[in-house]
């Protein structure tokens, strides 16, 4: 492929599925709105965050039935760049409903379908060829995939000398990290079971996020903090940045776009401060649109304006 400077992977995409209705009650039939169709995934999420900004990136992510065909042609009205690795089986979709009256947002999620064997190689083959500067590892594992994959993946695009940025959970996070990153974005409680402790407090996350980088597990350790912010922390500096006060309406889409933010940052050649800041600027606000349409740009640069004010 050409040379890009970033390239973001979903793997677990998703097709998602929004609208309101009135009242949720149980027994009746339930009428609601027209719905409005998004393309999801924390990979996809990502791109669609940096295209916000301006940035482009290569969005490569896999295709599997109707679902996925919506997906694409979705990714294509964005305008962002893609590759697409098809499957046999269909990509998942995702319902998110938001009731009206009480205006509580109701999110369901559907587990990936199993990616084939053959299919997991031309996902590797991809990465394989990729020419860029960072990679994006975002979102979850479907079935059929084992909880090493991400490692392979990261190991393969290391040869290649491109950084890696990771935001998953559970064991692919752990195994990822025994190869090293360049950056991780975990929350608190995930920070906590990294470094095998049961809970952490405030004061004792740059410690936390320091143990990491002393064992080589990433250059960069970003914990998020929800409603308070987050910290940035590497080597050589500890960054906070606490969350602009806004009206939440959805926080559908904020971790991913946290990422995006902070990505097309580093590819503008931002100070890891703006870095962070950019990227808790871009959360806040895709928290304060509904549904799953991540932010919008003018919402961003007002917040960023504001905390570097």
């Amino acid at each position: 492929m050409k040379p890009t400077s970033i390239v973001t992977l979903t793997i677990n995409p998703s097709l998602d599925k929004s609208t309101h209705f009135p009242l949720l009650v149980s027994e009746q039939k339930i009428r609601c709105e027209k719905p409005r169709y998004d393309a999801g995934g924390g990979g996809i999420n990502v791109s669609k965050a940096i295209s916000k900004l301006g940035g482009k990136s290569t969005c490569v992510f896999t295709s599997g039935g109707s679902p996925g065909e919506l997906l694409e042609e979705l990714i294509n009205k964005e305008g962002i760049e893609s590759i697409v690795i098809k499957t046999k089986n269909w990509t998942r979709e995702n319902f998110i409903a938001f009731e009206n009256s009480t205006k509580s947002q109701y999110r369901f999620g559907f587990p990936g379908n199993e990616i084939l064997e053959d299919e997991a190689v031309k996902i590797l083959e991809v990465i394989s060829n990729l020419h860029a500067e960072y990679l994006v590892i975002s979102g979850s594992l479907n079935e059929g995939l084992p909880t090493d994959f991400y490692q392979k993946i990261a190991k393969t695009a290391k040869a290649s000398n491109i950084k890696v940025i990771v935001d998953t959970s559970g064991e692919p996070l752990q195994k990822i990290l025994e190869t090293g990153v360049y950056l991780i974005k975990p929350n608190i409680g995930e920070l906590a079971k990294l470094i095998g402790v049961e809970r952490l407090t405030l004061p004792e996350v740059e410690k936390a996020a320091q143990t990491l980088i002393e064992k080589g597990s990433a250059e960069i350790v970003v914990v998020s903090l929800g409603a308070e912010g987050a910290i940035l922390v590497s080597k050589d500096i500890t960054e906070f940045v606490a969350a602009p006060k806004a009206e939440k309406k959805s926080t559908v889409g904020a971790g991913d776009s946290m990422v995006g933010g902070m990505v097309w940052a580093l590819s503008q050649n931002k100070t890891l401060k703006e870095v962070i800041q950019m990227g808790v600027c871009c959360g806040t606000a895709a928290t304060m649109n509904e549904g799953t349409q991540l932010f919008k740009v003018e919402d961003v640069m007002r917040l960023f304006e504001e905390m570097k004010g």
